[in-house]
């Protein structure tokens, strides 16, 4: 996105739905939202429209912020969930759990829209295209912590096998994770590493 959106198009995006992003405007302002990826429009009567995760960072940025330099922007302009160990984590506090919020709420909001049957209870195409993002984004939506340069906490990492990823950390939280990712859809298994001996959790998405 190379302008900000417009005064109207502001308003609509301040006033929509705290939790579910749900919009309220003229055709003509949905329209200009959806055109410009902050917005999309639900293929299911009544057809309303929500924001999508670059509509909900806006409407969480202040108008009167003051313009970031372009080395302190975020890479990608959209959420990113904590998969643990990173060098430079987002801060904690009110504003990352209301974000972690509102992406959660997206992403259920995507799976009854893109999966066939409508089913919020299982991943959808996207969370299979981005298995480390996804999972990652279940476990900080249900609070748990992810590991911090040093620290103890959940680490999320690509594997070897199809559709699955591995979620390491202290070997008392594995059943809580386990637990998580199943009420989130997800299957998930504890296994041992055969050259270190420590336990870790194995997890894919629930096709059915």
């Amino acid at each position: 996105m190379t302008r900000p959106p417009t005064a109207a198009q502001r308003r609509v995006i301040d006033a929509a739905d705290p939790v579910t992003g749900r919009l309220r405007g003229t055709p003509a302002q949905l329209a200009a939202l959806v055109k410009r990826g902050l917005a999309f429009r639900h293929p299911r009567p009544p057809h309303d429209h929500f924001l999508t995760p670059a509509g909900h960072r806006i409407r969480e940025t202040p108008v009167t912020a003051a313009p970031q330099p372009a080395a302190a922007q975020p890479r990608t302009g959209v959420f990113t969930a904590r998969v643990g160990g990173e060098e430079d984590p987002p801060q904690d506090g009110p504003a990352r759990l209301r974000e972690v919020h509102s992406a959660w709420q997206g992403l259920l909001e995507l799976r009854r829209m893109t999966n066939r049957d409508g089913a919020s209870d299982r991943p959808c195409g996207w969370e299979r295209s981005h298995l480390v993002q996804a999972a990652a984004l279940a476990l900080e939506a249900a609070g748990h912590h992810p590991a911090g340069p040093d620290g103890d906490g959940y680490r999320v990492r690509v594997t070897g096998q199809p559709e699955a990823v591995a979620v390491h950390g202290p070997a008392q939280a594995l059943r809580e994770w386990a637990a998580t990712l199943e009420r989130a859809g997800w299957q998930a298994g504890e296994y041992t590493e055969p050259r270190t001996r420590k336990r870790y959790l194995l997890a894919s998405p629930r096709r059915v």
